[in-house]
């Protein structure tokens, strides 16, 4: 089964009309040689016979040059190497293979799609599209979180199917990922394009629609990047994961930026905020809580906990009252309220680093405290129809707060309150600006947080420290007790 190339032309013989073929004397030089311009070259090799026993001699041409032959027939030689020469059931399936590509005119397969249709038992033709693929693949996804299973279906439904679904899934190249977000940075455009028209019919094109940013291009491409890598390692569609080797531009979190006096200035003005993630100083968020209690408002001490312990919202909607040790002053977080759509659920945080043990100043115990006997008379005025959920926060018949409507209530309260606008999540930010304030070490405030290392803390604060820095400098300076007013008064000698 070695195989060789020979030179054939089309002349017939001038007697008979038959074609010569290979005998045509024009076909060799005087010298013996190929002669380099008449004819042209072909291959024959005999494969594996078939299952009914019949031989499979192939020829195939023409090419232009011997070379190009060879290359064929190098080919098919690597790929009758793949199978045990013994086992009859792969010898004849590697034969059919490489006949019905040289019939059909494609690509003789190469060794490693040979070993994979035999390890497989299909042709490569017979593998799946990205569409079929990634719908098995998200169906086969069990012991992964029902939030994270929902952001893989809304990037496979939204983005990896429309754009890459028609593939076959071993024809996916780098440029078809890259050419995927380009179009969605396109798509990007033409919405803030639409958005910023004044024509309302062009601004209703795209009422609801989101830019998806650079963080969220990353996520998209985090669910590709393992869908091809079980493609890749369990299941041997493809040799290589091609994500691998497309890069996207580094996803910057927005920087916490302070609500200073010239910001709220500024943002009173012209109704913009300059960050995504803004913070209220330490008298912005005394503001808010002394607003809070004083209209007795019954999510008070909620809001109390997360500004002070840095809680996140669905793990203070997920806090149980086993949670808390009140004499000991801690608070275990074991548990969050997540949102699925708009029904909720209790589960257990997402990564063990969220799971840990937090100290409780003396001023949140008692808050707490206040809350419980509230909460007790809550549950004796609904006797009957009061939901024993266990649940340190609760609707006044014990049901679970809906996160959505936290959310909502708190901003209501800010703007009662006078305060710029902030995000709920942003008081967990404040706790850990106020901690720096207050000279706390950052490792501290990365364990209180539960951030994965006290450098993603120092990382995302960073440009926090200098707004921060005047507050130390003014604290460092009132250590220091002196006689008489400071400045340039201080130094004036007597009389």
């Amino acid at each position: 089964m070695k195989g060789s190339t020979f030179k054939r032309c089309g002349c017939r013989d001038t007697t008979t009309g038959r074609r010569l073929g290979r005998s045509c004397p024009q076909l060799r030089r005087p010298g013996g040689g190929w002669s380099r311009t008449h004819g042209h070259w072909h291959w024959q090799i005999e494969i594996p016979a078939r299952a009914d026993g019949t031989r499979r001699p192939l020829r195939h041409g023409p090419y232009t040059t011997q070379a190009d032959a060879d290359t064929i027939l190098d080919r098919i030689r690597a790929a009758l190497a793949v199978p045990d020469p013994t086992d009859p059931h792969t010898t004849v399936k590697t034969g059919d293979l490489i006949e019905t590509a040289v019939k059909t005119g494609v690509p003789v397969p190469t060794p490693d799609q040979i070993r994979r249709a035999l390890h497989l038992d299909i042709t490569p033709t017979e593998l799946p599209t990205m569409e079929a693929y990634l719908t098995d693949w998200l169906a086969g996804r069990k012991n992964i979180k029902t939030g994270t299973l929902r952001s893989y279906e809304g990037h496979i439904r939204l983005y990896l199917i429309p754009h890459l679904g028609h593939l076959r899934i071993d024809r996916l190249r780098p440029g078809h990922i890259d050419a995927m977000y380009d179009a969605i940075a396109d798509r990007n455009t033409t919405i803030a394009t639409l958005r910023a028209s004044r024509d309302p019919a062009k601004r209703d094109q795209v009422t609801n629609q989101r830019i998806v940013g650079p963080r969220t291009m990353h996520v998209i491409h985090a669910t590709l990047r393992k869908a091809l890598n079980d493609a890749m390692r369990r299941h041997r569609y493809i040799d290589s994961n091609p994500a691998l080797m497309v890069e996207l531009p580094t996803a910057r979190p927005p920087k916490p930026t302070i609500w200073t006096d010239q910001r709220i200035k500024t943002w009173r003005e012209t109704g913009k905020t300059p960050s995504p993630v803004m913070i209220w100083t330490p008298e912005h968020t005394g503001k808010f809580l002394d607003h809070t209690h004083s209209a007795n408002d019954r999510l008070y001490a909620l809001y109390h906990l997360i500004t002070f312990t840095g809680l996140r919202r669905g793990e203070a909607c997920g806090l149980h009252w086993d949670d808390l040790d009140l004499d000991n002053r801690t608070l275990t977080v074991r548990w969050q309220l997540v949102q699925h759509g708009w029904t909720t659920a209790i589960d257990t945080p997402k990564t063990t680093d969220s799971e840990a043990t937090i100290a409780l100043d003396t001023e949140t115990v008692a808050v707490l405290r206040a809350h419980r006997t509230r909460q007790h008379r809550e549950r004796l005025a609904a006797g009957v129809t009061w939901n024993r959920t266990g649940l340190v926060f609760t609707t006044p018949t014990g049901e679970r707060l809906h996160p959505a409507d936290v959310t909502n209530h708190f901003h209501h309260l800010a703007t009662q309150a006078g305060l710029p606008p902030i995000r709920l999540h942003d008081l967990r930010h404040g706790a850990a600006t106020m901690g720096l304030a207050a000279g706390v070490q950052m490792k501290i405030i990365s364990n209180r947080l539960r951030h994965s290392s006290p450098h993603f803390t120092a990382k995302f604060y960073g440009d926090v420290l200098p707004e921060l820095s005047h507050t130390a400098a003014e604290a460092t300076a009132a250590v220091v007790p002196r006689r008489r007013g400071s400045g340039a008064q201080s130094h004036r000698r007597p009389g």
